[in-house]
This record gives C-alpha cells, structure tokens and sequence, in this order.
C-alpha cells in the first residue's frame, strides 16, 4: 500500500506541475499553491461541481497570501481517478483565467 500510495502521490504532482501548478512537497496531503484566499474559494467551489472534492485553504488556517487547495491522495485512487482529478483541475483553472497553466 505505501507504494501505492507513493506511486500516486508522484504521478498528480507529475502531471499537476506539468500542466504549470505549484504542488509543494511531496507527501500525500499535497497543497497546490494559488496564493489567493477568494481563487481558492472558486476554485474549490468549482471543483466540486466537476465532481471532485477538494478544500480551499487561507489565512487564518494558512499565513496570509498562502491559500492554496489541500488535495489528499489515497492507496485505493486508480490512475485514471488522478487523471480526472488533474484535468478537472486544468479546466478550472482555464475558467478562472490562470496565466500558466496548459494541458500537458
């Protein structure tokens, strides 16, 4: 399962900082950095309604100018749960008018 989980773990924040996003660390719990507390409040919000749930973090749970979106990887995640997870993520960071961030 460790590997597992490890293999997964490398493979969203492969394909996460490909397609231009900041994934910090290289742990399960994998913060991807946005910066602004009210885009990651949208982008979590959109997030959902494509399905995937992840949570919006800012201050005061994060230091000011640090919010980011927590996403957490699991052994039981297929490859293709990550993948769809990563093109959710691609897509509405193209909706919210992310400069950097292209398909890879």
């Amino acid at each position: 399962l460790r590997q597992r989980l490890q293999a997964n773990t490398r493979h969203f924040r492969e394909r996460m900082q490909a397609a231009g996003f900041e994934v910090r660390g290289d742990h399960p719990i994998s913060p991807v950095m946005l910066y602004d507390a009210p885009l990651a409040q949208r982008f979590a919000a959109r997030l959902l309604e494509e399905g995937i749930y992840a949570i919006g973090f800012f201050y005061p749970v994060v230091p000011q100018g640090q919010a980011r979106i927590r996403v957490q990887l699991s052994a039981v995640h297929e490859p293709e749960h990550i993948d769809r997870a990563v093109d959710a993520f691609i897509r509405v960071a193209r909706e919210l008018d992310m400069p950097g961030i292209s398909a890879p």
